[in-house]
């Protein structure tokens, strides 16, 4: 009965180790994100106006687990706006990462069950045949763009793991 004891909570141990999810500060933007690996330091730049960006990302299994997050200088006020920002956002991002499928924006997410926090869900597949899972958020003043990339789909259940652990400032 120990032996079987013990197995069993060695087993759940090496599980837990394998899914934790530690939560990093995004630099000193006020936001923060729960990743399965250490993302370092978040890297600062600026946006042609003047928003700021901060980027990370870290491998894990195999899987990039990634992060774009832009302090928008001027903040949009409706939802309606937000989206279609966020919208906009993601179209630029594919040109940039060289996609060249996806399946299609889906909309009507809200983090947390927070109204005014606004998702975009999508699925693309890179030149490279990398696979991307997308996760999009924005409070109007900042865009959250969460990634996962690989050669083939990531876990779904450990994808929205990550999806749903970022947060916004006063989160």
């Amino acid at each position: 009965m120990k032996k079987i004891l013990s197995i069993l909570l060695l087993l759940i141990a090496v599980n837990t180790k394998s899914q934790s999810l530690k939560k990093y500060p995004v630099s000193k933007s006020g936001c923060s994100i729960y990743m399965f690996c250490d993302p370092g330091e978040f890297e600062k730049s600026y946006s042609e106006d003047s928003s700021k960006v901060y980027t990370g990302e870290c491998v894990k299994d195999g899987f990039t687990y990634g992060l774009i997050c832009v302090q928008l200088k001027d903040s949009v006020s409706s939802g309606q706006d937000g989206e279609a920002l966020l919208e906009s956002y993601l179209d630029f991002l594919k040109g940039q990462f060289n996609i060249r499928s996806a399946s299609g924006y889906g909309k009507g997410m809200h983090l947390n069950n927070n109204e005014d926090i606004i998702g975009i869900i999508d699925y693309w597949q890179a030149e490279d045949k990398n696979q991307w899972s997308i996760q999009g958020w924005t409070d109007g003043k900042i865009i959250a763009v969460l990634y996962v990339k690989g050669m083939e789909q990531a876990d779904y259940n450990k994808q929205q793991l990550f999806f749903k652990g970022f947060r916004f400032p006063g989160m």
